[in-house]
């Protein structure tokens, strides 16, 4: 007689894998870093079509966002050095490595564009008036420099997570990019739309219209095609997140876009788009972290797997799938 099969259960109902060891700074890590990323485009869109306070708000934002993820990452590694030490190698297939060269490359550039915005207090002579007829070219550089790397920050923590062991992260590797990029563009857009009068905010509507399209695509595609791993994003607190930011995306561009003369239903548009940003990451990180928890979201999909390889070679099920003991 054949053993009967096992229950999706574990030793003492402890789970299967060892959950993640992040806390709460890593999700506002992932936050802050998308708004930096997002806010350098901003600045440049600013930037390159004449635009002072989107330019201002952004490069300002940025510096500010980079700086608060720098905090947060260092308190998950304990101490500072260890950032320092990730940088001895380059490891193309890492994407914790990866993610450090690109904060190494994106937060000098950041930095200085932001400095840029100084030039206009300084006085004309002596040497603060040099600096401050050379800041400004400076800055157009840097700023340019951080737009070009913020779509790998934006990114490359979606990939850092995927590359997890936890189910409902890795089987979302071709959405959580996505999602990420998508929050990054309304974040920036977001701030745009707080700081900048409505004549100057066109960028940043568009940015919104965007980043929300993107965001909104791939958490339904989280939400819907990961069969049983897509539950840990639809119930409990990551669910209320991730509802309550879909909400707060469409209002935010809704607002933008029919408040075009109103400074008052722009900022409460930017208000909503950043909140929507915080609560959609906040929301994928503790849907991971609860799939890792529960033992079912491991050993379910891995028996579907097995049965899809069996049937796929039309095996004899006594011999695809070894008899559990």
């Amino acid at each position: 007689m054949r053993v009967p099969e096992a229950e999706f259960t574990s030793y003492y109902g402890r789970p299967v894998l060892k959950g993640p060891v992040w806390k709460w700074d890593i999700a506002a890590y992932l936050f802050t870093g998308g708004l930096a990323a997002g806010s350098s485009l901003l600045a440049a869109g600013g930037q390159l079509t004449g635009r002072p306070a989107l330019r201002r708000a952004g490069r300002v934002t940025a510096l500010a966002a980079v700086s608060a993820s720098a905090v947060f990452l260092v308190k998950d590694l304990g101490r500072p050095a260890r950032f320092h030490h990730m940088l001895r190698v380059a490891k193309p297939t890492s994407p914790m490595s990866m993610g450090t060269w690109i904060l190494t490359a994106y937060g000098p550039a950041a930095g200085l564009a932001a400095i840029a915005e100084a030039a206009g207090v300084l006085p004309r002579h002596g040497l603060l008036g040099l600096a401050g007829r050379a800041l400004p070219p400076i800055g157009h550089a840097a700023g340019l420099l951080a737009a070009g790397t913020a779509p790998a920050l934006a990114t490359y923590t979606g990939v850092l997570l995927a590359d997890t062991a936890v189910p409902s992260w890795h089987e979302a590797y071709p959405e959580l990019p996505v999602i990420f990029a998508g929050s990054a563009l309304a974040s920036g857009a977001g701030v745009g739309l707080l700081a900048a009068p409505p004549a100057q905010a066109g960028p940043a509507r568009r940015m919104a219209v965007a980043g929300a399209a993107l965001e909104l695509y791939g958490a339904h595609r989280v939400e819907t095609r990961l069969g049983l791993l897509s539950e840990p994003y639809r119930v409990g607190r990551p669910g209320r997140l991730l509802r309550a930011g879909r909400l707060l995306t469409v209002g935010g561009v809704v607002g933008a876009l029919l408040g075009r003369r109103s400074r008052v239903v722009g900022a409460l548009s930017g208000t909503a788009l950043l909140a929507a940003s915080v609560l959609t990451r906040f929301g994928i990180f503790y849907g991971g972290v609860a799939s890792a928890r529960d033992p079912r979201y491991t050993v379910v999909p891995q028996r579907e797997r097995a049965e899809a390889r069996r049937t796929g070679m039309d095996l004899p099920a006594d011999r695809a799938v070894p008899p559990a003991v």
